[in-house]
C-alpha cells in the first residue's frame, strides 16, 4: 500500500474490532496463556476460536453411556489413549498426578482408551503404573475419536467449561510439570 496513510479513525477501529473479539473469547484471547507455552507445552497448538463441543459419547467402567456434556461447568483435559501406546505408558502416571493435584469441581482429566482395548488389559495397564485417580472410559468403536480429528495416540484436548476444545497436544508430554499445571491453572482462572 504504497503511499497510504494510518488515519487516528482507522488506528481506533481496529482496536476497537480487537478489543470486542478479544471479550468474544477470553480464555484464547488471554496473552498469558499463549506465554505459558513452555516446556512440554511448546507443543500446545491453542487455537483461535474454540472448537465445538464432541457430540459422540464414551462408555464408561461399568458400561454406561456417557456424553462430554456431562461434566460442563469444569475444564477439562481429555487424554486418548491405548493400551499398546509407549508414550502412553510414560504420560499416564503424569495424568494421574495432575488429576490427583488439580481435579475437582473446576477441573478434571478424562482417559479414554480409544479403538480396540480390551477391558481387562486396560486394567492392568492402570495397575502396573499405578493410575489410581484416572477414570477407565472406552472409545470402543473410535467414534469419538474420529470426531475429534484424533490422528495419533496420545492426544489431549483441552477443553473450556463449555466443553469446546481450546488446544490439543499430539504425543506425550508431563502433565503434572510445572509449565501443564500453569496453563491449566490459567484456563481454570480466566474461564470462572
Amino acid at each position: 500500500m504504497t503511499g497510504s496513510k494510518t488515519t487516528p479513525a482507522l488506528l481506533l477501529a481496529a482496536l476497537l474490532y480487537t478489543s470486542i473479539g478479544a471479550g468474544a473469547n477470553p480464555a484464547l484471547a488471554e496473552p498469558a496463556l499463549d506465554a505459558l507455552r513452555a516446556g512440554d507445552m511448546r507443543r500446545m497448538v491453542l487455537h483461535d476460536a474454540p472448537r465445538p463441543a464432541l457430540a459422540t459419547p464414551y462408555t464408561t467402567a461399568a458400561g454406561e453411556v456417557r456424553a462430554l456434556s456431562a461434566d460442563a461447568g469444569r475444564v477439562l483435559l481429555i487424554n486418548f489413549w491405548a493400551t499398546w501406546c509407549a508414550p502412553c505408558r510414560e504420560e499416564m502416571p503424569t495424568l494421574n498426578a495432575l488429576q490427583q493435584g488439580l481435579g475437582g469441581a473446576d477441573f478434571a482429566v478424562l482417559t479414554i482408551a480409544t479403538g480396540r482395548n480390551n477391558p481387562a488389559k486396560m486394567q492392568s495397564f492402570f495397575a502396573e503404573y499405578g493410575i489410581t485417580a484416572l477414570p477407565l472410559h472406552a472409545d470402543p468403536g473410535g467414534a469419538m475419536a474420529r470426531e475429534a480429528g484424533v490422528l495419533g495416540l496420545p492426544a489431549t484436548l483441552l477443553l473450556d467449561r463449555q466443553g469446546r476444545e481450546v488446544g490439543r497436544m499430539l504425543g506425550g508430554a508431563d502433565w503434572n510439570g510445572p509449565e501443564a499445571r500453569a496453563m491449566i491453572v490459567r484456563l481454570i482462572e480466566i474461564t470462572r
